[in-house]
């Protein structure tokens, strides 16, 4: 009788064994299928809830961990998100609710983020095992390389995910960023057109390209590439600057104003670069077109924040007599009318009359031939006058050009006259020439001689 009890208390325990097991077997899977409902309806906080209830009773529940690291990062909280996916990586079972390459390229994604790419790297290996004709996974791998400045292993990874995808144009584009900082630049244009050709939307892309184009001064291609790559908000401040530059190159400096006018209104943080940049630039656009001042006080904001950028600082040295002195500053900033009769002012002041005046770059030419002579047979003799309006130091080849020019006009001797300095060189080849070199000091001193002279 005993035996016959406890054979019946053995069944019954396994049919209550067998009839638990059963019904976790039905309730478990509806219970991950309700996490995903939850999930997919963007119930977040109703997924935490829900998974937390489940881990209490089954702590290895790899769906309860993995939604909930998923509602986690939903919520902002992605370092909570990543310790619960890192929990379903030691457990370790994944089947069809819950499929392994999604969670790797999940949990690889937050290794990324949280500055751990030996772990993200780990998982897109795995993932190039699992689905190895998937060109995404070589393509984040050789991100991962760029990032950490492995240019090698990036191309090489980059190239197997265009030779699984030959139009997976993302690994264009970054093969040929590469390419441009290595200093390939035909290998770098053909992967950017490339690019651009499977994507036209991509305006990184367009901005590098762009940059080559303006590289290689081919300024109208160039100008439209930046166009397309303001789209991109990472590249629009740069986009621009770097329009304003190549209309600085093509010598329209009204255009290039415009565009770093636009620039300078989109900075929000005067330290960045960009800021310096297009404040250094637009002080030279507006130096360019006779706005001192303007240029100026760009030039100051940046010596603010960098004393030694660029030349920034030669640059307000130069023009610091300006703020002291209204005749060089008339000198240098007056419209071409303006300035073309002080510099009759001045020839005259040298006892010269004027014959010719022809306008050149930075300045004008005047070939003035000196007073009467009481002897009325007696020869005039023309010479030469180059004024130069520049603060950049006159070289050697400029007074060898003049030089040249007195020679060919069969003139006997000429006179530079500039608002900055000579260098030595050009100091040393005019001593031996007829040409008198007159700088800042001495246009001051004719300057104020025509004011007292009234000229």
């Amino acid at each position: 009788m005993s035996g016959l009890l406890i054979l019946i208390l053995i069944v019954g325990a396994l049919v209550v064994l067998f009839t638990v097991l059963l019904l976790r077997s039905i309730i478990a899977p509806r219970r991950v299928a309700a996490l995903a409902d939850l999930y997919k309806k963007n119930n977040h906080a109703g997924v935490v809830k829900a998974a937390k209830r489940i881990i209490a009773k089954n702590p290895r529940s790899p769906e309860a961990h993995y939604y909930l690291g998923l509602s986690y990062l939903e919520q902002g909280k992605a370092e909570l998100a990543l310790m619960e996916l890192k929990t379903v990586n030691s457990i370790g079972v994944f089947d069809g609710a819950l499929p392994e390459p999604v969670f790797r390229k999940k949990i690889a994604e937050l290794y990324a983020r949280f500055n751990q790419p030996e772990e993200a790297l780990k998982e897109y290996l795995l993932l190039m095992k699992q689905q190895p004709q998937n060109p995404e996974y070589p393509f984040l791998a050789g991100h991962l390389f760029e990032q950490k400045n492995r240019s090698d292993k990036a191309t090489q990874f980059y190239r197997k995910a265009i030779e699984l995808d030959p139009r997976h144009g993302e690994s264009y584009h970054r093969l040929g960023v590469i390419q441009y900082r290595a200093k390939r630049p035909a290998e770098a244009k053909n992967l950017l057109q490339q690019a651009v050709r499977l994507n036209a939307d991509n305006y990184q892309a367009h901005y590098f390209l762009g940059k080559l184009y303006k590289d290689a001064k081919e300024y109208p291609s160039a100008l439209q590439c930046f166009e397309k790559a303001q789209k991109d908000a990472e590249f629009k401040l740069k986009s621009i600057i770097e329009r304003g530059g190549c209309f600085m190159s093509q010598g329209d400096f009204n255009r290039a104003i415009i565009e770093l006018e636009r620039a300078q209104s989109l900075v929000e943080d005067e330290s960045l670069p960009e800021a310096l940049y297009t404040h250094y630039f637009l002080g030279i656009a507006y130096e360019k077109v006779r706005r001192i001042e303007p240029a100026i006080e760009q030039w100051e904001k940046v010596y603010n924040r960098k004393p030694k950028f660029q030349d920034v600082a030669e640059k307000l040295s130069q023009y610091q007599e300006l703020r002291g002195d209204d005749s060089v500053k008339d000198f240098i900033t007056a419209g071409n009318d303006q300035f073309k009769e002080i510099c009759k002012a001045v020839t005259m002041t040298l006892g010269l009359s004027v014959r010719d005046l022809n306008e050149i770059q930075d300045g004008c030419d005047i070939v003035g031939y000196e007073a009467q002579s009481k002897w009325r047979n007696a020869r005039r003799i023309p010479k030469l006058l180059r004024f130069l309006r520049t603060t950049d130091i006159v070289d050697e080849a400029v007074v060898r050009s003049v030089h040249e020019e007195i020679k060919k006009q069969n003139i006997t001797r000429a006179i530079i006259i500039t608002s900055s300095t000579f260098s030595r060189m050009a100091q040393e080849f005019a001593a031996t020439r007829p040409v008198e070199l007159y700088p800042s000091e001495k246009l001051k001193e004719l300057l104020d001689q025509c004011e007292t002279m009234n000229l």
